[in-house]
């Protein structure tokens, strides 16, 4: 069984103009991360935009990045679903399909440990590929504590990974660390890369995020790996403004697709509605400090 880590980013849904999915811009998404040198793909995030897919459209966005991808590295699929049944069903369809691992959040406004412990059991028990929680409580409302965690890494050993995303990260990865059992879960950091070099530095084996220059992620996460810590820490500390504008609330998704679609990884920066769009001055100040980064090709 593939141990995940590294640097897996979670891949934009490639629309065309007029709001068909993109199987083309799938297949460049699929090289341009490839030539990008990550570890893994993340289909199907929250910046794939799952939650405006119809379900046959999800089934068939993951057949395509994974057949796209070749068996070339890992493929997770997000399986996220307000209901149990629906999330077994993309969960039993995604392994079919030759997914590495899924990613499942507890639905949306879940209340109870008991409540969020009998979804995941549920779907554990329907899967033989291994699970990574997401614990993403901006998007789902939901919080899933340290305690509640390791108890998920205790009893269900099918969820083998967890995305933390409730910040701050870097400290809420050591508290699970320092739990019984918290340390079954190999963990990776998100947030929008903001806290990579913290969360390694803590103990997450990667990063699961949107960033559209995974490429410079790689680079901070080979040189940590290498034992070139100080290496890692500039080389953040070069970026670091770059990947706080890309980051911003509310545009951030619009940001990543224009950015992947000036690096020639897509055809189209459509985000479905409703989503954000970007005005002309964003647009300006974007390519200035891609420029400036020297970020226009990967």
């Amino acid at each position: 069984m593939i141990d995940l880590a590294g640097v897996i980013p979670i891949t934009a849904t490639p629309f065309h103009p007029d709001g068909r999915v993109d199987e083309d811009s799938i297949v460049s998404l699929v090289e341009f991360e490839a030539r990008c040198g990550v570890h893994g793909l993340n289909v199907l995030g929250i910046m794939g935009e799952f939650h405006k897919l119809t379900e046959s459209e999800r089934r068939r966005v993951a057949e395509v990045f994974i057949k796209s991808a070749a068996g070339r590295f890992p493929i997770v699929v997000g399986t996220s679903h307000a209901g149990t049944g629906a999330c077994i069903e993309l969960s039993q369809a995604a392994e079919a399909a030759g997914a590495t691992a899924l990613m499942v959040a507890p639905p949306p406004g879940l209340k109870g440990d008991g409540a969020i412990m009998a979804h995941y059991r549920a779907v554990a028990a329907a899967v033989s590929v291994p699970i990574v929680v997401q614990d993403e409580p901006v998007t789902t409302g939901v919080i899933m504590s340290t305690e509640l965690l390791a108890r998920i890494a205790n009893e269900l050993p099918a969820c083998r990974y967890v995305k933390l995303e409730e910040p701050p990260t870097p400290t809420k990865i050591t508290a699970l660390r320092r739990l019984p059992g918290g340390d079954r879960f190999r963990i990776f950091g998100g947030m929008n890369g903001m806290f990579i070099f913290e969360e390694l530095s803590r103990g997450a084996v990667g990063i699961m995020t949107g960033v559209a220059v995974p490429d410079v992620l790689v680079r901070i996460y080979d040189l940590f790996r290498a034992g070139d810590v100080a290496g890692a820490a500039a080389t953040y500390d070069r970026y670091a403004s770059y990947i706080r504008y890309e980051g911003q609330q509310g545009i951030g998704l619009a940001l990543r697709k224009e950015v992947l679609r000036l690096r020639g990884a897509i055809q189209s920066s459509h985000v479905r509605p409703p989503g954000p769009s970007l005005d002309d001055v964003t647009r300006a100040e974007l390519r200035a400090i891609l420029e400036r980064n020297k970020l226009l090709t990967a």
